[in-house]
């Protein structure tokens, strides 16, 4: 009996042995399987680091005392200092701060550029492929001509148009129009690879027996694709949505370093380029940095999209 009693003793309770018998939910398993991609764990350190940066760039131009548009003609090209760490640009702006700056108009036109394109092409997937006939027939010629097209000589003819030609554009500031007019130019190419992909994914769903089951009980055919369809697809949505942003800083970077993009004072990573360009020589690191930028912000978010694709498909997790 004593050992009966102490054996009893060392078991641990019931709720503790059903607990840990119970299977993790799927976001746990994806999310542990997350954390052991080392490359995307840095990279989303490194995309939290610079979001940190973009959405405190007013603090940190309040704690230099710097403005990022203070001129100063006679500090041209000056050297690292103490009060600029970066020195001065061709007009004697500090580099640092508008490096700060740059990081929150960048990933600002690139962010909302992925969702917007998510959205597009959320809707015009899932209707194309729940649908079908005219519908998908229609709304798939006019995404296979736009993906067609030369993406950048289009980019930069699209770019090059006055915006004062286009009436709506009188209700914006014009401190925004250029970045609204470069959300509008690459948000119109870039949601035709998503509707692809969930066109596919739709296809693929929409003979299922519990979307049949659903139609039977008389959902309606939104709700179905609400309900039922767009939460099976989500996985290559959000992995597409990473390389979504990395593709719009690589676009806005290279249309604003041919003068097209964002124009200046407002600074970005690609005009910072396009007005080093002349001094490349004489004053290298103001090309250098912004470039080194550049290639880390993409990078990581390319790697990112690789380990959300890891943890995200059902057929990689361990359970």
């Amino acid at each position: 009996m004593a050992t009966n009693t102490s054996t009893a003793a060392n078991l641990p309770p019931a709720s503790e042995a059903l607990k840990k018998s119970q299977p993790k939910s799927m976001l746990r398993i994806a999310i542990s399987q997350l954390f052991e991609h080392r490359l995307a764990v840095i990279s989303l350190v490194v995309i939290t680091l610079f979001l940190g940066v973009a959405v405190f760039a007013d603090v940190i131009s309040w704690a230099t005392g710097i403005d990022p548009d203070a001129q100063d003609i006679m500090n041209r090209y000056g050297p690292w200092t103490p009060q600029n760490w970066l020195g001065t640009d061709e007009v004697g702006r500090d580099v640092l701060i508008r490096l700060v700056y740059g990081t929150r108009i960048s990933l600002m036109v690139a962010i909302l550029v992925a969702i917007s394109s998510t959205i597009i092409g959320i809707s015009v997937g899932a209707i194309a492929g729940y649908f079908g006939g005219f519908i998908d027939s229609f709304l798939m010629r006019v995404t296979d001509s736009l993906l067609a097209l030369p993406l950048i000589p289009v980019l930069i003819i699209m770019a090059s148009v006055d915006h004062t030609k286009i009436p709506l554009f009188s209700l914006i500031s014009p401190e925004s129009i250029s970045i609204v007019k470069m959300v509008l130019v690459l948000l119109t190419f870039s949601w035709m690879v998503q509707g692809r992909l969930v066109r596919g994914e739709v296809l693929a769903l929409k003979e299922q027996e519990y979307i049949l089951a659903a139609k039977t009980s008389g959902m309606s055919s939104f709700a179905i694709i609400m309900k039922e369809l767009l939460p099976n697809i989500m996985t290559p949505v959000i992995v597409s949505v990473t390389l979504t942003v990395g593709s719009s800083i690589l676009f806005e970077a290279a249309l604003s370093f041919l003068g097209l993009g964002i124009q200046p004072p407002t600074p970005t990573w690609g005009n910072m380029l396009n007005n080093a360009q002349e001094i490349i020589y004489s004053a290298p690191l103001l090309a250098v940095i912004p470039g080194i930028l550049i290639l880390i912000i993409v990078i990581s978010f390319n790697f990112l999209g690789d380990g959300l694709q890891d943890a995200l498909d059902p057929k990689a997790i361990r359970r």
